[in-house]
């Protein structure tokens, strides 16, 4: 029992510090539409995580925007949140940064599942 007491900072130490071109690289975790406009959804993720996370950064990005979303106990972005206008609202695409550990956080993914249509 004890060595899962090491199992998510061991996993932690070994994926190293990501940035937002490396995060962004990786298969989306999540590729969804949502009737919400970008910015209107962006807004719901930010008040969503408001608790769990630090301040999000969003920026203009392509037809919408980026949000990016800071590490929980370490600097850097842990997940990039792009979100596009479409005619009837906006598509989204959520990558991750340890996206192959299945012990990470949930927190953003559920954030952006409670967004969708909420």
């Amino acid at each position: 029992m004890k060595w899962a007491f090491w199992l998510l900072p061991l996993a932690l130490a070994m994926s190293g510090c990501a940035n937002v071109a490396e995060i962004n690289q990786s298969l989306p975790t999540m590729n969804v539409i949502s009737g919400k406009k970008p910015h209107e959804f962006a807004q719901c993720v930010s008040e969503k995580l408001a608790s769990s996370r630090g301040a999000l950064q969003i920026e203009p990005h392509k037809d919408g925007v980026r949000v990016i979303v800071p590490q929980k106990f370490s600097s850097g972005p842990a997940a990039v949140i792009d979100i596009e206008e479409r005619s009837s609202g906006s598509s989204i695409k959520l990558h991750e940064r340890m996206s192959n550990v299945p012990v990470r956080p949930h927190d953003v993914g559920d954030a952006v599942n409670a967004c969708i249509s909420g």
